[in-house]
């Protein structure tokens, strides 16, 4: 099948349209989260359960992901999970309070939770495998053109309309996707019946939701100090009683024998600690940028392009360099480099020219895109079979339960210092470099895990993921 082919399959216009809608929802919310705290009556510094909300329901339902579209069929859930996020992207637009917002939030996250699988799985049985590589190619386009848009689109928005509108956008584009998914999508492709582990999920679920909200709570966002430990000691025990369950359970989720592959075990630990810096720093940025500096949502998306371009340009060399030094080299020095790149963000300051801070947050996308593109391929490279489907599930719901963990507990520590220098004058600016100093330290604990990689593993062909 050839590249011309390939470009004229409504199939892949449709997953690439969803993959677009799911990066540019992601990019563009971050930049209007100050005016979105003003016109709700909120702080701006508490807003990271609008972000928590949307990454904890899409971890939470990402392993349920393959066995309902093989149930049900991939049109029909892939129509419903467009229709999903429509409806939270119109609930979103409406909404009235925080609260209801981010019950609006995890409608989109249902939604968004089932589109890019679904689609994806979709492609892998209407192409041949030598085609496939091609398709998914094509559907990654869209996936880096929505982090280009996102920033800017989103405080053009909030500056000239309303923060509304970075909802109501998504409205046309989805409503269009429904019909076209119901028209294109493959029909009748339910797969055999195979038996589902409705009680490790749950207490998968259970867990991942009672740490991530523990951790939320640490930011004073309603819930006392006995409620947060209740949340964390339930959480840590759903945790613990799944892994118990999945050792006797003849068709578990996931097998605990995928975990006796050392490159997967590092690699999703590294994955998990590296992200709390990586994930809270696209919430923090525009925080600083607006809150913190004083800057226009329309001057601060645009200064975040910096970081997207970085993002791109190091794209192209990733695996060069991992071919040149290996894979524990890269991710030792460049999980410090990282932490250290989220700890300077620390230093910015009104008095600080912007070429400055520019170059700053393009440094930052260079090396966070470099850490990316090294530990999704050394997480998936040495899985083959049935393992390589589970153990890329396994990393897509680690990656995003790690930013609901990142900008949770961001949002925390963020919380603690501004109790702390409320009473003194510029304390936002205070706090906000505080947290970036505070999240770059804890961000050098994946130094640590990837030390734990053989030191002679060099890059072998492996699937890679998006980010």
């Amino acid at each position: 099948m050839n590249k011309q082919t390939i470009e004229k399959e409504p199939l892949l216009w449709l997953v690439a349209v969803g993959f677009f809608m799911q990066t540019l929802d992601a990019t563009i919310l971050n930049t209007a989260l100050p005016s979105m705290a003003a016109s709700l009556g909120e702080s701006p510094l508490q807003m990271q359960s609008v972000v928590v909300a949307y990454a904890l329901t899409t971890a939470m339902l990402i392993p349920a992901t393959g066995w309902v579209a093989d149930r049900f069929g991939t049109r029909r859930i892939y129509t419903v999970a467009m229709a999903l996020f429509v409806l939270g992207s119109v609930l979103c637009a409406m909404a009235p309070s925080l609260q209801f917002l981010v019950m609006a939030r995890v409608v989109q996250g249902v939604g968004g939770a089932m589109m890019l699988p679904v689609g994806r799985l979709a492609v892998l049985r209407a192409y041949p495998r030598e085609a496939f590589i091609r398709a998914m190619t094509f559907i990654a386009i869209p996936g880096q053109i929505g982090p280009l848009l996102g920033p800017t689109l989103g405080g053009w928005l909030v500056e000239y309309a309303s923060w509304h509108w970075i909802f109501w956008i998504n409205v046309p584009v989805g409503v269009l996707g429904v019909c076209a998914a119901w028209r294109w999508m493959p029909q009748n492709d339910q797969q055999p019946r195979r038996s589902f582990d409705g009680v490790g999920f749950a207490l998968l679920a259970l867990g991942m939701v009672g740490v991530s909200l523990a951790l939320d709570g640490l930011s004073g966002a309603g819930m006392g100090r006995a409620l947060v430990a209740v949340l964390l000691v339930f959480g840590m025990a759903s945790l613990a009683a799944y892994w118990m369950h999945a050792l006797r359970s003849p068709t578990p989720l996931f097998a605990p024998a995928l975990f006796g592959i050392r490159s997967l075990r590092v690699g999703l630990l590294g994955n998990l600690f590296a992200r709390l810096g990586s994930g809270a720093a696209p919430f923090l940025v525009p925080l600083m940028l607006q809150v913190g500096l004083g800057l226009s949502p329309f001057h601060a998306g645009t200064m975040m392009l910096a970081t997207v371009l970085g993002s791109m340009l190091v794209k192209r060399i990733a695996v060069h360099t991992v071919m040149r030094f290996g894979y524990k080299r890269v991710l030792q020095v460049n999980s410090i480099l990282l932490g250290l790149m989220i700890a300077c963000l620390g230093l910015v300051s009104p008095s600080q020219p912007h070429w400055l801070i520019l170059l700053q947050l393009f440094a930052f996308g260079c090396v966070n895109s470099m850490q990316f593109s090294a530990m999704n391929s050394v997480t998936l490279k040495d899985l083959s079979g049935e393992s390589a489907s589970s153990g890329n599930s396994l990393l897509s719901m680690v990656q995003m339960l790690a930013m609901s963990m990142g900008v949770a507990v961001a949002g925390a520590v963020l919380a603690g210092f501004a109790d702390m220098w409320q009473a003194k004058e510029g304390y936002k600016l205070m706090a906000l470099q505080a947290t970036f100093v505070t999240v770059g330290v804890m961000t050098l604990a994946a130094t640590l895990v990837f030390s734990q990689l053989e030191p002679d593993e060099r890059v072998r062909p492996a699937p890679d993921t998006h980010d």
